[in-house]
């Protein structure tokens, strides 16, 4: 038979995972001649033989690849014969435009696991220890194509040995970028608080074990940026930390030195297992016993749930191995401020905070904090994209032209379109400060370059005053605009890969409405070009205005004014009214009387924060979201009663929840318990989506936006909407908070500037 040529181009997540060491062996053993190498496009291949053999070679090329490759397109040709007459790797080929995904961080895999506990093994306590099947990625990666050139490994020169396996194509680390020794790699290094390098090595990793366990807060350099880790079990060692953090009361994360121990302390379901030991290895949102007594509640005040993660690089695993002792485990930063990622950054950023500082000679390219996930309706919901899952792409079923999204101001993260992909970056968080904004503004820029792409389209926010909006204003590309609730909606669309109509709803705190009101209660049917508010929940006004984001009483006072004016600001048994002073009660009843510093808002976050004072759970927040988080954990009740509401026949259609505050102010009075008003209150959030779902008539639906963060509400409308004949949709690995928005934004841009870029100021 005569032997033929296949020419083939793969493309996806190929880079990073073993895949041309993969193709070697899988050549070679079919005894196939060619050759394979890595391009900025993807890995791309000349193979020689029998038809039937390359036919064979293409099927096994999908169904055995490597366990982290995602192949999102293989295309081959036949061809005649060119008489190759053995099988080899070629050298890279950085020509073209970048296209391939490159792969997030990776947790260290059992192999490597192995080597490092093996005292009979040369890598035995080798705290920077990888192969081709994990290890650091995105935080080393300089430029495409994936090559140690392009890494900040180019700074270490491999020893004989690291460097034979590194060639050997039948070796696990062949062509491990990063791979390395204790002879020619990455080493440690214990500072004090002033610079001063106290010890080195093993030395460096049993002292920082002491330092942890004498109460002591210590940063530690990992792989995306530094952590402050102390002492989960010592209660004035965790308030040191949040008095030097600047962090009152928002939950820790915690690193447990092994499975088993987490176990012990929470209710881990057979999913929330999977995912703790998962190569992303992120923060796991898991119930905690009540007998988990090693905890301080210093960790999480007031939280049923802990947020859970595993050592994931041999760093974390040497340190925890050796404490055996749950650690908090909290980015190295001060609120609001993105982690540092040089040690010397970290000296000035962490003075103060941090006692002592165990820190690596591997530079960071970029910061990338841990995710963070949760489970919801079975299936993982990914509430802070970072470590592990950023910057994999979101595939598209078009070519799409090179579009940057800048996002929102909180939870921030950017994407870029490229071919079909939309890449998106890594968490940056909330625009506050300046440290935090020059992260985002390098972020913009970062990804750009590594794609080499050309910007045709700057998609952002409407919000005139949004820090993204106002860079994006200044690019040289034209802006698109794209209203915040449509772009979460196209954010959920594009995940779930939904086509229109759908019936969008979009709940969150805040967002800017195209007539120039916050808008947050959203429900939005799509069509081809944009979308038509078909309801939205009633409006009210908070006094205040952003002053009302941390004083949720301000929002209930506003709910109680728009139903029964001033009449009930005066009552002394509501919680809100007793909270503020005769003083301030009369400034914010002429406040609210008289429409000043008072915008109407339709938002259900602002709403989640109204009830949650009315029942005495919360009347100031020290974070984002507090209120309506402790509102969830109130719930005690699995009760399916739910409250009256009413719904217009005006067009947009008018959800009135004035009924429900009334019958809520009516349980109270009867002395109704709190978790039976909490559970009532979200089944009636629950109800009024099906409600409009039944007028609307679209059967699919979308749930997207901060508030389907709570797990209660989302699993209730995911079943209320199945149970009545609709198709609920929800996010998974892209947040339904902001940091989404930049993926809608892009989509949103994409359905007008395939047509024609629009002018800057263009709107959807």
């Amino acid at each position: 038979m005569r032997a033929e040529r296949a020419k083939v181009a793969v493309r996806g997540t190929v880079q990073g995972v073993g895949f041309r060491p993969f193709v070697y062996r899988l050549a070679t053993q079919m005894k196939l001649n060619g050759w394979v190498l890595n391009s900025a496009q993807g890995v791309f291949m000349e193979v020689e033989g029998d038809r039937d053999l390359l036919q064979s070679f293409l099927l096994r090329l999908e169904k055995d690849k490597p366990p982290r490759a995602v192949i999102q397109n293989l295309e081959f040709s036949f061809f005649n014969a060119t008489g190759y007459d053995h099988f080899e790797i070629r050298y890279s080929d950085p020509s073209g435009q970048k296209m391939v995904s490159i792969l997030p961080d990776i947790a260290t895999c059992a192999e490597c696991l192995r080597e490092i506990f093996d005292p009979e093994n040369r890598r035995y306590r080798y705290p920077f220890t990888n192969c081709t099947n994990c290890g650091p990625r995105f935080t080393i990666i300089e430029a495409l194509p994936y090559d140690r050139p392009h890494t900040t490994m180019k700074r270490f020169k491999m020893c004989a040995a690291c460097d034979h396996e590194f060639h050997d194509p039948c070796d696990r680390r062949f062509h491990a970028q990063p791979n390395a020794c204790p002879r020619c790699g990455p080493r440690l290094a214990l500072w004090d608080s002033r610079g001063t390098v106290l010890a080195e090595e093993e030395e460096a990793m049993v002292r920082a074990i002491e330092i942890v366990r004498q109460g002591q807060i210590l940063a530690l350099k990992g792989i995306g940026g530094f952590q402050l880790l102390v002492d989960a079990r010592n209660a004035n060692a965790v308030q040191r930390l949040r008095a030097r953090k600047r962090r009152e009361e928002k939950p820790f994360a915690l690193m447990y030195p092994s499975f088993d121990l987490v176990s012990r302390d929470s209710d881990v379901s057979e999913l929330e297992a999977r995912l703790l030991l998962a190569p992303e290895a992120p923060i796991v949102l898991i119930q905690r016993r009540s007998t988990a007594s090693q905890i301080v509640p210093e960790v999480a005040p007031a939280s049923p749930s802990l947020g859970v993660m595993l050592p994931y690089s041999p760093l974390h695993h040497l340190l925890m191995r050796d404490l055996r002792i749950p650690v908090v485990a909290t980015s190295g930063n001060l609120s609001d401020e993105p982690i540092c990622i040089s040690e010397y950054e970290a000296l000035k950023r962490l003075e103060g905070v941090a006692d002592y500082f165990l820190v690596h000679n591997r530079p960071i390219v970029r910061h990338v904090d841990d995710s963070v996930v949760r489970v919801v309706w079975n299936r993982e919901l990914v509430l802070r994209r970072a470590r592990g899952y950023a910057p994999l792409p979101v595939h598209m079923k078009t070519t799409l032209p090179d579009i940057l999204a800048v996002g929102a101001h909180l939870k921030n993260s950017v994407a870029l379109s490229v071919g079909k992909e939309i890449f998106i970056s890594q968490h940056i968080g909330d625009l506050e400060t300046s440290e935090a904004f020059s992260a985002f503004r390098r972020t913009t820029a970062d990804l750009p370059r590594l794609y080499e792409a050309e910007i045709s389209v700057v998609a952002c926010d409407m919000h005139p005053d949004y820090l993204s909006t106002k860079l994006a204003q200044n690019m040289q590309a034209p802006l698109h605009q794209v209203q915040h609730h449509f772009a979460h909606v196209l954010a959920c669309m594009a995940e779930n890969e939904l086509e229109d109509p759908v019936l969008g709803v979009s709940w969150d705190g805040t967002g800017y409405g195209t007539d120039g009101t916050v808008w947050g209660g959203e429900f939005l049917r799509t069509d081809e070009e944009s979308f038509r508010r078909v309801a939205h929940l009633r409006q009210f006004r908070i006094p205040g205005g952003a002053a009302a984001v941390k004083e949720p009483r301000r929002a209930a006072l506003g709910v109680l004014h728009e139903i029964w004016g001033n009449n009930l600001m005066i009552d002394p048994r509501l919680a809100p009214v007793v909270s503020f002073s005769d003083s301030e009660l009369l400034v914010i009843r002429r406040m609210l009387s008289k429409g000043i510093n008072s915008p109407l808002t339709s938002s259900a976050g602002r709403l989640f924060d109204a009830v949650a004072s009315i029942l005495g759970v919360r009347q100031r927040v020290t974070f984002e979201g507090q209120a309506a988080m402790e509102l969830e954990f109130a719930i005690l009740s699995a009760t399916d009663e739910a409250y009256s509401f009413g719904i217009s026949s005006s067009s947009p259609s008018i959800v009135d929840w004035a009924p429900m505050i009334a019958e809520i102010l009516i349980d109270l009075q009867e002395s109704k318990p709190v978790g039976i008003i909490a559970t009532k209150f979200h089944n009636t959030l629950s109800e009024i989506i099906v409600a409009v779902a039944r007028e609307i008539a679209v059967p699919d639906v979308v749930l997207t936006g901060g508030c389907f963060q709570n797990r209660y509400l989302a699993e209730r409308s995911i079943r209320r909407l199945s149970e009545v004949g609709f198709k609920p949709y929800w996010h998974q690995r892209v947040p339904p908070n902001d940091g989404g928005i930049a993926l809608g934004q892009v989509v949103g841009a994409a359905r007008s500037a395939l047509a024609t870029p629009q002018p800057k100021g263009a709107e959807v």
